[in-house]
């Protein structure tokens, strides 16, 4: 069909072979090299055993990696990717019997394996692999993983085995910007693996931040009964993520709408902290609360923007977590947000949602704000359709 896409593809990976004159054997040569496979065959040895891992078939697994025995050291999906060589790969989906089978072999990536077991909750995989190694102390970073995918799970047992919150070092910094930073949406976990945290000798710093990171409504009174201003009030990254370095290094990236500049309110709709919100509007906060403007015009905006594009609609979209019920756009609006609100915005994705150039959006409505961000997958389309309910136009 003369796709642009394939054609790039054939002249990167097969210059001298033209569209008129390519057989199936050069578009199969093609496809193996985009995948970084040397071989069509070695492409479909790897899908056949990402599926007898998935499947769980332990004789097919064991055939393949006997009869190609370079396939047990290698990435299972040949590139290089976080998911590992074949034990690896299964460990991220508990899959015992193959582990064992391919540590037989010869498999020797099992401080790997722990690691992404223990980050997807695979906890018995994990004691499992663990008992492997002769159970020793985990690495630095053990609590990264978890944290990362707001597994308590996992990290209880990281804890049990002797990850530590608080070393020799002193905080766990990178842990603190795994949980933190993380795109994972789950504030009920996040909540309880800061308790843990706690619990393991970690002092949180008395902050209006922290207390929303904690969903201590109960501190936050506090904050509010000793500073009224703290419902009009703007927080920089810096303040917001304060025990976090890695997440206020890029100003403007971030999942969703920016949080530069932004009130409670703006965060409590970032995280995903509906009840948050809930108190805050409760207890006087502005539903058209503005972020803070820059010295380019940029800002302004209020927390229905939040809404319109978000890291939650992201997992809604994907195909995860909850239906598109729009419950912050909703609540927003019943306590009288403006659906034609006007504002400015900059914006970078995240390196780990593809990264790219740094965009202005200038004078735009939430609705506006929805259509011209340019990753729709984390747009609303349901808050939308109800902004536009309510009168919202772009």
């Amino acid at each position: 069909r003369a796709d642009p896409e394939a054609l790039a593809e054939l002249r990167e990976h097969s210059p001298r072979t033209d569209r008129a004159a390519a057989t199936l054997a050069d578009a199969q040569h093609v496809l193996a090299r985009s995948y970084q496979a040397s071989s069509w065959a070695r492409l479909v040895h790897a899908c056949e055993l990402i599926d007898a891992i998935w499947r769980d078939d332990v004789d097919a697994a064991m055939n393949l990696v006997v009869a190609h025995p370079d396939m047990l050291h290698e990435h299972a999906r040949i590139r290089e990717n976080n998911w590992g060589p074949p034990m690896t790969y299964a460990a991220n989906l508990g899959r015992d019997r193959i582990i064992r089978m391919l540590h037989t072999l010869g498999a020797r990536d099992t401080e790997w394996a722990l690691g992404r077991a223990v980050l997807q909750g695979k906890i018995a995989t994990a004691r499992m692999l663990h008992e492997m190694q002769g159970s020793p102390e985990p690495p630095d970073g053990a609590l990264a993983g978890p944290a990362y995918t707001l597994s308590v799970s996992g990290t209880a047992f990281a804890l049990s085995i002797g990850g530590r919150i608080i070393g020799p070092r002193g905080l766990d910094v990178n842990a603190m910007e795994h949980l933190l930073g993380t795109d994972s949406r789950n504030p009920a976990a996040k909540h309880r693996i800061l308790e843990m945290y706690e619990e393991h000798g970690f002092e949180p710093p008395n902050t209006p931040a922290m207390a929303l990171h904690r969903g201590r409504m109960d501190l936050l009174q506090q904050h509010l009964d000793e500073d009224p201003t703290l419902l009009t009030r703007t927080f920089t990254l810096e303040e917001i993520f304060h025990l976090a370095p890695a997440c206020h290094s890029t100003p403007y990236s971030a999942q969703g709408t920016p949080l530069d500049g932004t009130t409670l309110l703006h965060m409590a709709v970032y995280f995903d902290e509906f009840e948050i919100g809930e108190w805050l509007l409760d207890h006087g906060m502005n539903p058209d609360a503005p972020a803070a403007v820059n010295r380019d015009g940029i800002g302004g905006y209020t927390a229905l923007f939040s809404t319109v594009v978000s890291q939650h609609n992201f997992w809604v979209n994907y195909g995860k977590g909850q239906p598109d019920d729009a419950r912050f756009t909703t609540l927003l609006l019943d306590r009288g947000a403006n659906p034609n609100a006007r504002a400015s915005l900059r914006h970078r994705l995240e390196e780990g949602h593809g990264g790219g150039p740094l965009r202005d959006y200038p004078d735009v409505t939430p609705l506006g704000w929805g259509d011209r961000f340019p990753m729709k997958v984390f747009v609303s389309r349901e808050s939308m359709r109800r902004i536009e309910a309510r009168g919202g136009g772009r």
